[in-house]
């Protein structure tokens, strides 16, 4: 059944008239009863929390952009500005008017200050703020960083609209080497979803030193590739447009694809944006529009998390079945799989600390220390 609009939902706390005899007297049955004013309470409940208290910093790491959108930049506005980039790379906090025209600029949350780094992909549609809760959790041990994706959060590029597999594993080996240099500290890589396929590709290609490890989270090939085809369906059917970002946060929780009112505070308000035309909230990432990037993500998934050489562990939630490829995979002790229960598919968000220590425990597991796999009187790097 489609979501009613969510200024249907009920507040909480207030009382639901009797439901006729079968009647279904859900939140969102069409006999729900008209929208009231929001009580101080539910406000309260799913007001936005900041992202600074899970989080120790937020960064803009600025790619140089393609040689024809600069071309188109300049054919534009002249070519003058194309000169000032060292002033743009100065400027690109405070918002520089040229600098998407010069650079693709990718928003990054950072915490913690020892310890390997996890760098964080996250799903279509969400946000990098989606592993906030879990790196409240992880910090301490790890550098934790999780970046917004093309079309997703704070970042902008020349065309938010390309989320083909090979645009998106650029711009994460593009941002991960203007972070780190030459000499990155050990690596290990988690996507969700989306974000896992992403995180696979980036491994396979080998273009990473250091990294040693790669935790994909709730996707698996075959039952990706077969979900595809309600997937245009499934994202129709989702709350449209939000009066407040508290409705979306409820909705998100009550009718949406998050379990944790906490996790869905901070993440929730970066999926958004604000319609001016329509006076209310609706989505960051239109993902009904990329549609023909969708197969490229999943297809030859298995095989190719198989084939990359460094430690690695598949998170499920539920049951899901495997594939045949990582089906023999496990036998063969090629990876390790966690089926994480009472979650939905986000898992990172629904129990975030659950999820923290499969990470921290992977990490010790494989003695991975801040510059790479650590054996007494050894330190070994992955790719050198």
């Amino acid at each position: 059944m489609e979501p009613a609009p969510l200024s249907s939902l009920q507040e909480e706390g207030e009382g639901e008239p009797a439901a006729a005899a079968g009647e279904d007297s859900s939140a969102f049955s069409a006999a729900t009863v008209p929208p009231r004013p929001a009580t101080h309470h539910s406000l309260h409940k799913y007001a936005p929390l900041d992202w600074s208290a899970y989080f120790d910093e937020e960064r803009r790491v600025a790619i140089p952009d393609t040689d024809d959108v600069r071309a188109l930049a300049k054919q534009n506005f002249g070519g003058g500005f194309l000169f000032r980039a060292p002033a743009l790379m100065r400027d690109l906090n405070a918002g520089s008017f040229f600098a998407p025209f010069l650079f693709q600029v990718f928003n990054v949350y950072t915490a913690g200050s020892e310890g390997p780094v996890v760098f964080c992909l996250h799903g279509g549609g969400y946000s990098g703020l989606s592993f906030a809760l879990a790196a409240s959790h992880m910090k301490d041990k790890a550098r934790v960083v999780a970046m917004d994706l093309r079309g997703h959060g704070k970042s902008t590029t020349s065309n938010d609209l390309d989320l083909s597999i090979e645009t998106l594993t650029n711009d994460v080996i593009a941002v991960i080497r203007k972070m780190y240099g030459a000499s990155p500290p050990a690596i290990i890589l988690v996507g969700h979803s989306m974000g896992g396929s992403v995180a696979v590709h980036v491994a396979a290609r080998k273009e990473i030193r250091n990294l040693h490890g790669l935790v994909v989270i709730d996707v698996v090939e075959g039952t990706a590739m077969a979900s595809l085809v309600h997937m245009q369906k499934i994202l129709s059917n989702r709350a449209q447009h939000f009066p407040s970002i508290e409705k979306a946060i409820e909705w998100s929780v009550k009718g949406g694809p998050l379990r944790n009112i906490e996790s869905a505070r901070v993440s929730i308000p970066s999926t958004l944006k604000y319609d001016e035309s329509r006076e209310c909230y609706t989505y960051r990432t239109p993902l009904e529009q990329t549609e023909k990037y969708w197969k490229r993500w999943y297809e030859g998934l298995s095989d190719k998390f198989l084939s990359c050489p460094v430690q690695k562990i598949l998170l499920l939630a539920g049951t899901d079945r495997l594939d045949r490829a990582l089906t023999i995979g496990q036998m063969q002790g090629k990876f390790q799989m966690v089926v994480v229960r009472h979650t939905g598919h986000a898992i990172q968000e629904d129990v975030p600390e659950e999820f923290a220590s499969h990470i921290l425990n992977f990490i010790s597991r494989n003695k991975i220390g801040p510059n790479g796999v650590e054996i007494p009187g050894l330190i070994k790097k992955w790719g050198h």
